[in-house]
């Protein structure tokens, strides 16, 4: 019985680990491919698979998207404006869930009912009215109109309120007692120890904000504004796809995104998994 029982747990972890494998190399075999195709000198991503690994490989191609047009300056862009809506999300969406989560005043369900109905529009609903906005304002064509439209996001408030729900009142009580402000509270105390969920909240706001392609577009109108996601897409032309340069371009965009990643990965992990762990 014992060894039947033995042999079904080794089907099973076979499967498991088979199963596994095909995700990671699923996962990683896109990636492979635009890799290997920005370090060849021409051709398709995958025209035959003989060409899957380069037989001869060059780095041209990385040197030749940098100095193109203004890639350089898309580049920038895209990190001034990433970095600019991250830091707002964090600030801005930790100080309405702490108003939300810590303090009880009348119509507070009714500001939180709205603020997720609000992660029920579609986005392209609201482009024609925040181009309105945007242009009356003044600010199309500038770095504000990139940001500040995107500051607050009803994910982060929702995210940053759940987490904020299930810290102890205590932490605020004993704080008040030693003289502390609502915003000493928040920013030395509970921001501190909510960490994976900042964590959680940045890279989804992160990635979110560096890949985006549609409101960058419609914003903006001269090169010096656009971002990287619109300089990758110039290499997509009427008279065919630039692959090569598509692909060292596309490979440049990551390399962002992958030291976030990696620099931040155990506090993402424990944010995400820390909501299953009750004491």
């Amino acid at each position: 019985m014992i060894i039947k029982k033995d042999y079904k747990y080794k089907i099973k972890r076979t499967l498991a680990y088979i199963l596994l494998i095909f995700l990671v190399f699923t996962t990683l075999f896109p990636l492979y491919i635009m890799l290997s195709t920005s370090v060849k000198s021409e051709g398709n991503i995958l025209p035959t698979w003989d060409s899957l690994i380069p037989k001869k490989i060059t780095f041209q191609n990385y040197i030749d998207v940098w100095k193109s047009s203004n890639f350089n300056r898309y580049f920038l862009n895209s990190v001034i404006v990433t970095f600019s809506v991250t830091i707002l999300n964090i600030i801005l969406d930790s100080i309405v869930a702490f108003a939300l989560s810590r303090k009880k005043f009348k119509g507070a369900n009714l500001v939180l009912i709205i603020i997720l109905g609000t992660m029920m529009i579609p986005p392209q609903v609201l482009m024609i009215p925040l181009f309105i906005l945007i242009k009356k304002l003044g600010m199309y064509n500038t770095y504000w109109a990139l940001i500040l439209p995107f500051a607050v996001q009803g994910f982060g408030i929702f995210l940053m309120k759940q987490y904020f729900d299930g810290l102890p009142m205590s932490l605020d009580e004993a704080a008040r007692i030693d003289g502390a402000s609502d915003l000493n509270i928040l920013f030395k105390i509970l921001m501190p120890i909510s960490r994976p969920a900042i964590a959680v909240l940045g890279i989804n706001t992160f990635l979110t904000t560096w890949n985006s392609f549609l409101y960058p577009l419609i914003f903006t109108n001269t090169d010096n504004m656009r971002t990287l996601p619109i300089g990758i897409a110039y290499f997509n032309t009427l008279h065919g796809v630039d692959y090569v340069h598509l692909m060292a371009g596309s490979s440049i965009a990551t390399i962002p995104v992958i030291i976030v990643f990696l620099a931040f990965q155990k506090q993402i992990i424990s944010g995400l998994v820390g909501g299953a762990i009750k004491e």
